[in-house]
């Protein structure tokens, strides 16, 4: 994954698990930053045994990370501007981790289709990073990491997402929709963070 990430023009480092742990300061350093350009979206896909498929995406932008933060940790209201999220509820919070339920909706070749989960998440403010994991639901895995870094001024935000369907699972049609999904959440995040930002 780091190999495809670099070809890509994403920061091969993002995606070696070691490294996500050491916080938003040695997430991008300042000679890769030029790889990717502000307000760009950088996407790459590697698959993977039995119909498994991980994505990463990642988005710079000129904002204060502590609005990003604010809007990824509105449980409650993610459906409001993630698109193609129809429900987001919090089920329970022990400390930094926090149960949700959510429910996705997706039209392929015209029929509707949605997906539940029942996701458990870590929270790490200091890292920057939220990281997820399926506990129960409609796919066979379903994990994933939010992460926040920030180099000067400019924000690096990094969607990274594993996902596995199961058997009967359309997986060339979940992969064209996942491609466009990961983008537009990304976009959705950021828009409701520069709003919350120009109101406050």
């Amino acid at each position: 994954m780091a190999q495809l990430l670099a070809q890509s023009g994403l920061p091969g480092e993002l995606a070696e698990p070691g490294l996500l742990s050491k916080g938003p300061a040695n997430v991008i350093n300042s000679a890769q930053t030029s790889l990717c350009s502000l307000d760009t979206i950088q996407q790459e896909m590697e698959r993977l045994p039995q119909g498994t498929r991980r994505l990463a995406v990642q988005l710079r932008l000129p904002l204060d990370p502590r609005w990003i933060w604010s809007v990824l940790t509105d449980y409650a209201n993610l459906n409001r501007f993630i698109p193609n999220l129809a429900s987001s509820r919090q089920l329970w919070r022990r400390g930094n981790r926090v149960g949700l339920e959510q429910v996705g909706t997706q039209q392929f070749c015209g029929l509707n289709f949605s997906a539940k989960v029942e996701l458990e998440l870590e929270e790490d403010f200091e890292a920057g990073e939220l990281r997820f994991c399926m506990c129960r639901g409609d796919f066979r895995r379903f994990e994933g990491c939010w992460q926040i870094g920030r180099t000067g001024e400019i924000t690096q935000l990094l969607y990274e997402l594993t996902v596995q369907g199961r058997p009967g699972m359309p997986i060339g049609l979940i992969e064209q929709r996942l491609r466009e999904d990961l983008a537009s959440n990304l976009r959705g995040v950021q828009r409701e963070a520069e709003r919350r930002a120009a109101q406050s």
